[in-house]
């Protein structure tokens, strides 16, 4: 659905390559709000720079956080005081993925790049009782309600950009320079396979591109 001219869409490209903002760093206050106040073991698949990995090591006793990338992740190393109880791996996040069991594990802006279905198995498969599975995801645009949400988005992103950045034009964020790519699933593809493979898991779009799910392991 073509919603904006050319020339303006080129336009709001530019405005927002000036005031850049991490949309995937916008939701780890609510992550965070899904989680308990202290935990033993943590799990974040598609670390990348390590931002929520760092949020997860104020509460967890340690937190185990895998990526793909070997770039990003030697800066994630970097941005990471010693003291924070944080082990970084470079890994397939399915074909290795970690062994034990984990009471919280998070996926932010990743499990497209993943076979969906064998993610999520994994992630059941590795959630210790009790445990929280929390994902924030990209989803393909389909119907009505995510083009609504795509048009009101627009206004918000260069808002938020230009709030989050004080005016003044800033380079991306290290968390934005990861590799990226486009969703193929539609999020009524995403909910059918996710209730499939996690019973009771509860889904909802966002706002900013994205949509949540939320699983705790009985």
């Amino acid at each position: 659905m073509k919603i904006l001219s050319p020339r303006l869409l080129r336009a709001l490209e530019r405005f927002n390559a000036a005031y850049p903002w991490d949309h995937n760093a916008h939701y780890h206050p609510w992550i965070l709000r899904q989680l308990p106040k202290r935990f033993n073991d943590a799990l974040d698949i598609g670390s990348g720079s390590g931002d929520l990995a760092r949020l997860l090591a104020r509460r967890a006793a340690a937190v185990t956080a895998v990526d793909s990338d070997p770039v990003i992740t030697s800066q994630a190393q970097e941005l990471t005081p010693a003291a924070l109880p944080v082990t970084f791996i470079v890994a397939d996040a399915v074909a290795e993925f970690p062994v034990g069991s984990y009471d919280v594990i998070t996926c932010v802006a990743t499990i497209h790049h993943l076979p969906f279905a064998q993610a999520l198995t994994c992630f059941r498969r590795h959630l210790a009782p009790g445990g929280t599975l929390v994902i924030v995801g990209l989803s393909r645009t389909q119907t009505p309600v995510d083009h609504l949400l795509g048009v009101v988005a627009i206004p918000a992103n260069a808002a938020m950009g230009w709030l989050k950045n004080k005016g003044r034009p800033s380079p991306r964020p290290v968390s934005m320079t990861a590799p990226t790519r486009s969703a193929d699933m539609t999020f009524d593809d995403i909910v059918r396979t996710a209730r499939d493979v996690l019973p009771g898991a509860r889904l909802r779009r966002r706002l900013f591109w994205r949509y949540t799910l939320v699983c705790n392991h009985s």
